[in-house]
């Protein structure tokens, strides 16, 4: 472990490689079966107090077992998951069990459970929390994976220990000092609520100035812990292109009399941040301020960089944000059909200096607001707030991905016929546990957003229910836009219609290079239409649109190569008309973040970066585009 079962059973060839030619429907069946994972383990008391198994990710839906005691039963791949297993474990042989049931058919009771809500796929992902992609999408393979997905270990330990640190790193408004504070939970084992606890900070590389004090310490008040520590002079953190990414680490310790208890560590940066979004003779701006300094976004939309993330390792995650870099971006969003990145991903933008954009998981569909998905999303986001605000690159928190927009012009409210569809969440939920936990970290209810938009009435539809407030979330003139009318009906050319404000989603689609694609790929003879390349293109008429699109600037090819190479360069022509006409709306114009970056498997799509890391024609586009202006 980490591992899955789709990757487990890879190892010892009996499957298929989904990612080859039309296998994925061949190994369909994984998603729609139980599986159980068993291990033995030794162990001996120690003298701690207390015995922790800690799950740091569980996918999703499971039953643990240890030594037949039923430790609990989980539903979100989200969210990390702690048991006492102090009455269960043995002085010897152990056995733990976790018996996982099949994501498919678990999503379609809790959809007949909770009720049908409108989405643009099959399967209701909106019923489960797990990846939404997981299930397909317009770019990606229905995997259906179960599996620990992340580590798992055994953790003792005595008197207390640090249950939630949060961290905050802030530059003084108007000298060279900063200050760190900390606030966070502890946990006491049984018996010790009396102890005398101390939580202390100190400050290390690189280096503060002499004269501060660069360590701090508060006693803990009951299970809350908070310390401050100010310091003369630090060196501010930037995005790349504005100046350097300095960072500090910061110890956090918890100590007793007796001595250390407990440690963590976390590397700060010192920047402030804001969106400007003062109304002004134009609409509403959307502006990225760091430092005081405005910032043109130059950005992509992230997805798992592999449809078996578990196999995203640190290494792999570093040669995509040099590619980034390599393409003259500045911002990473990620999507909210994916996953909350890890920490080895914000550990490396805040080390380029790529600003990241991280949506809260929900996608292009109405969500349920009932127990028990309404705990689970507390959770998740309470965990993930916690772990991700201290990153210097982190800018921006999203309530979700084209929800707002879909409730307006999808058909939703007829077809919700009252219901909840996740209201609730963006406009109550998720911005509170923000402002509790992180207030240094701004929000937004969704992309696309109008600022100054919100919620009016009770959190469920139809004649009695509520309504969203302010502009269109799509409007042009006010905050953040999604422009996909070109790809879907339009030539590229009619990008130079709008002026928007603030762009957050666009692109144009294209096959992987030939080298992906003859890798994966065995239809003979290979044809835009052939079986495998129709496995391989998962967009609504994803072909139509390829050659509709062509038309109007090339002829269509009547050989493969060449087709293969018109599509990739319209690809790259595409984006970068689009991208120059709104860098050339500046300032009106404070951004665009393209659709994307990375693929999750060798497809047909919007990537630069196909699915074997290889760069596209539209690679070099963006690097054309996003270049230097001076």
């Amino acid at each position: 472990m980490p591992g899955t079962v789709h990757v487990d059973l890879l190892a010892q060839g009996l499957i298929p490689d989904p990612y080859r030619g039309e296998n994925e429907a061949l190994v369909a069946w994984i998603g729609r079966v139980d599986w159980t994972y068993r291990t033995r383990f030794a162990w001996s008391p120690d003298g701690e107090q207390r015995h922790d198994l800690v799950f740091e990710g569980i996918d999703t839906v499971a039953e643990i077992v240890l030594n037949g005691t039923v430790l609990g039963t989980v539903a979100n791949q989200h969210r990390s998951y702690r048991f006492d297993v102090g009455q269960a474990l043995r002085d010897g042989d152990n056995s733990l069990e976790v018996r996982f049931r099949a994501p498919v058919p678990y999503a379609n009771a809790q959809s007949l459970a909770l009720g049908a809500r409108p989405r643009p796929y099959p399967l209701p992902y909106e019923a489960i929390r797990k990846s939404a992609c997981n299930f397909g999408w317009d770019w990606g393979v229905a995997t259906f994976t179960s599996g620990l997905w992340k580590g798992v270990r055994l953790e003792s330990w005595s008197t207390a220990r640090l249950h939630e640190v949060r961290v905050t790193a802030t530059p003084d408004a108007h000298g060279p000092g900063g200050a760190v504070h900390v606030e966070g939970l502890i946990e006491r084992a049984p018996g010790c609520d009396t102890s005398e606890l101390l939580v202390r900070l100190s400050m290390g590389e690189p280096e503060v100035d002499a004269d501060d004090a660069s360590m701090a310490v508060a006693a803990v008040d009951g299970d809350r812990l908070g310390v401050h520590l100010d310091l003369g002079r630090v060196e501010r953190w930037w995005p790349v292109g504005y100046g350097a990414q300095p960072r500090y680490d910061l110890v956090v310790a918890l100590d007793d009399a007796a001595g250390n208890l407990d440690r963590t560590t976390r590397r700060v940066g010192f920047r402030d941040v804001y969106w400007d979004v003062e109304p002004d003779d134009a609409g509403t701006p959307f502006t990225l301020v760091v430092n005081g300094q405005p910032v043109y976004v130059k950005g992509v939309n992230w997805i798992p960089d592999d449809a078996l993330p578990v196999r995203v390792d640190r290494a792999r995650l570093e040669r995509r944000l040099h590619q980034a870099l390599d393409a003259n971006l500045n911002l990473i969003r990620v999507w909210g059909g994916g996953l909350y990145e890890s920490d080895d991903f914000y550990d490396l933008c805040d080390e380029l200096g790529l600003l990241v954009w991280q949506d809260f998981l929900f996608a292009c569909a109405a969500y349920p607001e009932e127990e028990p998905l309404r705990s689970e999303v507390e959770a998740e986001a309470r965990e993930n707030v916690t772990r991700l605000a201290s990153h210097p690159s982190l800018v921006l928190l999203t309530g979700n991905n084209e929800n707002l927009w879909g409730f307006e012009d999808w058909v939703w409210k007829e077809r919700l016929d009252g219901k909840t569809w996740g209201a609730f969440y963006y406009y109550d939920l998720l911005p509170r546990v923000v402002a509790e936990l992180a207030p240094h970290v701004p929000y937004s209810p969704g992309s696309p957003f109008s600022p100054g938009g919100g919620w009016e009435g009770p959190f469920t539809t139809g004649a009695d229910g509520g309504h969203q407030t302010g502009h269109h979330p799509n409007a042009e003139e006010h905050g953040t836009m999604h422009l996909w009318e070109q790809w879907n009906r339009q030539d590229y050319l009619t990008y130079r219609d709008h002026r928007p404000r603030f762009v957050a989603e666009f692109g144009w689609q294209a096959p992987p290079t030939w080298t992906t694609l003859t890798r994966w790929l065995d239809d003979d003879p290979l044809t835009p239409e052939s079986p495998g390349m129709i496995v391989h293109q998962k967009a609504m008429e994803g072909n139509v649109k390829l050659t509709t699109g062509l038309v109007s600037h090339f002829r269509v090819p009547e050989d493969m190569e060449t087709w293969h190479w018109a599509m990739q360069l319209n690809q790259a022509h595409a984006v970068r008309f689009a991208l120059e006409w709104f860098r050339a709306l500046a300032p009106r114009n404070s951004g665009a973040v393209v659709w994307q970056l990375n693929d999750c498997w060798p497809v047909t799509s919007w990537a630069a970066i196909d699915g074997d890391e290889r760069v596209k024609p539209l690679f070099h586009a963006l690097a054309a585009a996003f270049a230097p202006a001076w």
